[in-house]
């Protein structure tokens, strides 16, 4: 019995059906650039279609993302503890009876209320919250806020 051949014999290849080299019609193949590449170039009437006839929403650089500032900040307790290191070290100085700390100096940006001072202390920093300046001006020292 003789076999009826396919109704449509157009563009039948035994391998890969008109498209090709194997790999074109496999996986990712050639799809114009990954992204938005292309996006005034081939890709223009997609833009087009995905933007509502506006050309310029999505390309180009928008808006201003100001840098995050991180201010070391350090607490009056953990100020006392410092104090005795720095003492030790030699890195601090006294002055009428009364240790003068730069804050600035090791690197600190702000001085914070938690804790208790035990002994007076002059402190030179940027910031303090007022917390901060009540707890050393009760000790007997003093905040010197510089620039």
């Amino acid at each position: 019995m003789r076999r009826r051949e396919r109704k449509s014999r157009k563009l039948r290849g035994w391998r890969t059906h008109s498209w090709g080299r194997v790999g074109q019609h496999r996986s990712r193949g050639q799809r114009g650039g990954g992204g938005r590449v292309g996006l005034l170039k081939h890709k223009k009437s997609l833009l087009l279609k995905l933007t509502n006839g506006e050309l310029y929403p999505l390309i180009g650089k928008h808006g201003f993302y100001r840098p995050s500032r991180e201010v070391k900040a350090i607490n009056v307790g953990d100020l006392s503890a410092l104090a005795d290191s720095l003492i030790r070290k030699g890195l601090i100085k006294e002055e009428g009876g009364r240790y003068v700390i730069d804050l600035t100096q090791l690197g600190y940006g702000k001085l914070l209320g938690e804790g208790r001072l035990t002994r007076p202390i002059v402190v030179k920093v940027k910031a303090a919250s007022a917390k901060a300046i009540r707890t050393v001006k009760e000790a007997g020292g003093e905040v010197l806020i510089t620039q």
